[in-house]
């Protein structure tokens, strides 16, 4: 049986049997209220049985998404009728669902990473160190790319950085009062510009090779007893780290200098670290330091913003070695041999001249070491590298480990020296 309603008549119904059958209307109209009542529980029951909207609904449909793609990731954004590529780094533990609030930091590059590719910028500073360390840096990380022929304090330029940082804020629920701002060289041109227009912004601030005396508008330094100040004045309280290498001939030192002590003699908070030895790139040391991002996250911003965690104003002079111990040559002497990394590796040959030990690499290059302690030895070309020599339980060396900033290897010692009458 099939019932219908028929034509523009609400009250006309129309029942039709299996074969097609029109129900005789004089029987209809006798036993009208015994047929109805079945319609009207059959319909009752369509009614009812439809499932109900839940409230969780939503967070369900939320659930079914798939996963939120992590690591470094392509965006655009388009302004002023041109589009502008850039990078965000999202850390591998980030949820769409979880309801988290991540902290985020706009790293600003140098002049070398210009373009329109959105990518170079993240060759260099802190991008080189997240994918080295992702584990030391917990937070989002947005990434302009500034065009060619501009620079990071043209109104442009910055207009599309905020643009970037508050659009990647608002899809990944960036915690608001947990942004910070880090730039080196040009980009720090342009982080102390942002300071200054915007200072209530970022929970704390680090910078390395850069000031407010830029490289292309030289007649800047004619304000140099006033500029400074003015600064200071507009960033007020705000924690800030600077970084600068002592040979920097690119942005001299003086740039860090005179803004630690405009800063300073204003009651703001700001520390500078200067690594000894060090030309224009300190950033690779400076975004290096372990204690960077956790000093990051150890300030906050808002209407309570946490106080600064620095005692007192702060300026160091970092070494770029630690003090050399002079070791006996006997012991020097355990230590020469060849070592290889593998089987079929061409070894390295460590040896001693005078009371120096040098390193001989499989392609001729030779290297001094530097005694750390009686086992550790650094490079005397470089700040991060150190050879561990290992010895085994009857005392006899072994081999030793290699230890950069990025990996670790082992050389195992496969010619020990001759041994000779002295």
């Amino acid at each position: 049986m099939v019932v219908y309603f028929e034509g523009n008549q609400p009250r006309r119904i129309v029942i039709c049997m299996k074969n097609g059958a029109n129900i005789p209307a004089q029987f209809l109209k006798a036993h009208r209220r015994v047929l109805l009542l079945p319609l009207l529980l059959f319909f009752l029951c369509v009614i009812f049985s439809a499932p109900p909207a839940h409230a969780g609904d939503s967070k369900k449909q939320q659930k079914n998404l798939p996963p939120q793609e992590t690591g470094f990731l392509n965006r655009s954004l388009m302004l002023h009728g041109v589009n502008y590529k850039y990078q965000v780094y999202l850390p591998a533990e980030w949820r769409r669902d979880d309801g988290k609030q991540w902290p985020i930091i706009l790293f600003l590059h140098g002049r070398g990473e210009r373009g329109s590719e959105g990518m170079w910028q993240t060759q260099i500073g802190l991008p080189m160190q997240v994918r080295d360390h992702p584990e030391r840096w917990p937070f989002i990380i947005v990434m302009p790319q500034c065009p060619l022929n501009h620079f990071w304090t043209d109104t442009e330029a910055l207009t599309v950085a905020m643009e970037a940082l508050d659009r990647e804020t608002a899809e990944f629920h960036a915690d608001l009062d947990r942004t910070y701002l880090t730039g080196l060289s040009m980009g720090g041109y342009g982080a102390w510009e942002l300071m200054r227009t915007l200072p209530n912004r970022w929970a704390a601030v680090a910078i390395a090779a850069s000031g407010i005396f830029w490289s292309y508008e030289p007649e800047r330094w004619k304000q140099q007893t006033t500029l400074p100040q003015e600064y200071a004045r507009a960033i007020g309280k705000l924690p800030i780290w600077l970084f600068h290498g002592t040979d920097d001939t690119t942005v001299i030192p003086k740039q860090s200098e005179l803004m630690f002590e405009a800063v300073k003699n204003d009651g703001g908070h700001i520390r500078l670290w200067e690594y000894q030895g060090l030309k224009h790139d300190c950033w690779t040391r400076a975004f290096n330091e372990p204690e960077l991002p956790r000093w990051l996250l150890e300030h906050r911003g808002g209407k309570n913003p946490e106080p600064p965690r620095i005692a007192a104003n702060e300026r160091l002079l970092i070494p770029l070695h630690p003090p050399e111990v002079k070791l006996p040559a006997q012991l020097l002497d355990t230590y020469v041999g060849e070592y290889s990394e593998g089987r079929n590796e061409a070894p390295v040959i460590i040896y001693r001249q005078g009371d120096e030990l040098f390193q001989k690499s499989p392609q001729g290059v030779v290297t001094a070491l530097a005694a750390e302690s009686q086992t550790t030895f650094y490079f005397q070309n470089s700040s991060q590298a150190r050879i561990v020599f290992e010895r085994d339980p009857e005392g006899k060396v072994n081999g030793f480990l290699y230890r950069d900033d990025r990996s670790e290897g082992r050389w195992e010692l496969v010619k020990p020296p001759a041994r000779t009458a002295n």
